[in-house]
């Protein structure tokens, strides 16, 4: 797969067939559209192109807010390699472009800039400013300029029952194992190991304290979970904690530590990366030490059993 960072840094190729959109989650209703994409490519001996955006439009038109993404650019990139994407431009998106006129958007980007021979798109597409751009106002620009619109039905996307909600709601609510049959992948963050207080290791439970480096990458719901964990290609087992260790910190801020099992080397510093598969049990405020430690036991016990599966 070729990537652009700018429309402008794409060239003409054979019969562009073309998607536009977010696919934030690349998640199984988007494999729907890429799918269509492939096909719709393959029977005019065309090359799939896919238009995205960084950042995020809402980023720039609602400045502040809190998009809890389910990919970092890198991710999102990875898994629409693995759904057959021949070209993916990722142009910038600013608040000038937002007000692109539907009818520049059309002549000036998808006729002028990527030579669009068809255009696959979901049912609820809509473009140009205002988000003024209609399935129906294509139907008569693409007559005028010579190329195919398609567009896929609500029934044939909603059969999927996967939106990018749904599956945000599933995370947030400590359900990863329904996130992941949403995603068609196994959710996962990837993140930078920082220096903690060293508690776990007095416990018998050495962690890793994790650092998210995307900012707005949603971090799944509070409680303890059996992951796997990418360490510098080589993968491990390990439970997770995400929420505020009430036991023994008295902190409120949100900290996810992971503890590796059958591992001893030194983490600090480096990224790895941890695959969420079920979460075990809800953070919980043990009356003492030795009870937390009792748990953590039972914890390790029911991990191992989910991830031997």
């Amino acid at each position: 797969m070729k990537v652009y960072n700018n429309i402008s840094e794409f060239g003409k190729v054979n019969n562009a067939t073309v998607t536009i959109g977010t696919f934030d989650g690349v998640h199984l209703g988007h494999r729907k559209i890429l799918s269509q994409l492939n096909r719709a490519a393959a029977q005019i001996d065309g090359e799939t192109v896919l238009l995205t955006f960084y950042p995020h439009p809402r980023k720039v038109l609602q400045p502040g807010v809190n998009l809890e993404m389910l990919n970092t650019q890198s991710e999102k990139i990875r898994q629409l390699e693995k759904a057959g994407i021949q070209h993916l431009i990722i142009h910038p998106f600013t608040a000038e472009f937002s007000r692109t006129e539907s009818i520049d958007y059309v002549r000036e980007i998808l006729v002028n800039q990527l030579h669009t021979k068809k255009l696959v798109i979901g049912y609820d597409h809509r473009f140009g400013k205002n988000r003024e751009g209609s399935f129906e106002y294509l139907q008569e620009l693409a007559r005028i300029y010579e190329f195919e619109v398609e567009e896929i039905s609500a029934l044939d996307i909603e059969d999927t029952n996967v939106s990018s909600t749904k599956i945000r709601k599933a995370l947030k609510n400590g359900n990863p194992e329904k996130a992941n049959t949403y995603l068609g992948y196994t959710y996962s963050i990837t993140g930078t190991v920082v220096k903690g207080k060293k508690l776990g290791r007095t416990f018998g439970f050495p962690t890793a304290n994790i650092h998210v480096d995307y900012p707005d990458k949603l971090i799944p719901g509070n409680g303890v979970y059996a992951v796997k964990v990418r360490v510098e290609g080589t993968e491990y087992n390990g439970m997770l904690n995400i929420g505020q260790n009430p036991t023994v910190s008295g902190e409120k801020t949100q900290k996810i530590e992971v503890h590796l099992f059958d591992f001893e080397a030194d983490l600090y510093n480096k990224k790895i990366t941890t695959s969420f598969i079920k979460r075990i049990r809800d953070e919980v405020k043990f009356d003492d030490s030795q009870q937390l430690v009792e748990q953590l036991k039972l914890d390790q016990n029911r991990a191992k059993s989910i991830l031997s599966v």
